[in-house]
């Protein structure tokens, strides 16, 4: 039985942080806790399964139900080997892109142009920190071309739905694709399969808890 005051756990890559507690807000999942590790993981993708494998030990026995919101996101399936031995579920597709646009939307976008560079909200808002400094564009700007030479846009797939709100983010998004050298697009995902999937697991989550546990 969960020790916590929440009885479920979502195990959350730091980039989905403000939309995952948005949604936890909106729908009033009290039952359900988050724990967000780094978005940094991103740059070193081999290091995730070990990352939610801790998480996942840390949690057991404090909490009954725990969900995994992350895509495979570079590991190659080893998350999913690792998240089959546990028995938990995760997002569904590769990755975030995937996720919010929605695995045939992505897709379709893949194919138009396959030297995309994507950004969500978080990326925007991140874009210096997580890939100019990450990648040492601003001590060798002279590297760019290197990293970016075949990549032909950028899309920004926006999870705001204010539109005043979005503006902000679609000024940085146009930022980082001048700053790539990259031509702009933009396409509204809004939260994509991340909500319904969040969803269905609060659900599940709160019919499976025993009375006293579903606050």
């Amino acid at each position: 039985m969960a020790q916590d005051g929440n009885p479920c756990l979502v195990i959350a890559c730091g980039a989905l942080a403000r939309e995952i507690t948005a949604l936890r807000t909106v729908n009033a999942w009290d039952h359900l806790a988050v724990r967000c590790l780094p978005a940094e993981l991103h740059n070193r993708p081999e290091r995730i399964p070990a990352a939610v494998r801790a998480a996942i030990h840390e949690a057991r026995g404090r909490f009954e139900h725990i969900f995994v919101a992350y895509g495979d996101c570079g590991t190659g399936g080893r998350l999913d080997s690792l998240l089959a031995q546990e028995g938990i579920e995760r997002l569904p597709g590769a990755h975030c892109y995937a996720f919010f646009a929605g695995e045939d939307a992505f897709a379709a976008l893949a194919d138009a142009e396959p030297g995309t560079f994507y950004l969500t909200d978080f990326l925007a808002r991140h874009f210096d920190r997580l890939v100019i400094r990450s990648l040492g564009l601003d001590r060798h700007p002279e590297l760019r071309d290197m990293y970016f030479g075949n990549y032909r846009r950028l899309v920004y797939l926006s999870q705001t739905p204010d539109l005043p709100a979005r503006e902000p983010l679609r000024r940085m998004a146009r930022q980082a694709a001048s700053r790539l050298g990259l031509a702009f697009s933009e396409q509204a995902t809004g939260y994509g399969e991340l909500e319904p999937s969040l969803v269905r697991f609060a659900a599940r989550a709160r019919r499976a808890a025993p009375p006293g546990n579903t606050h």
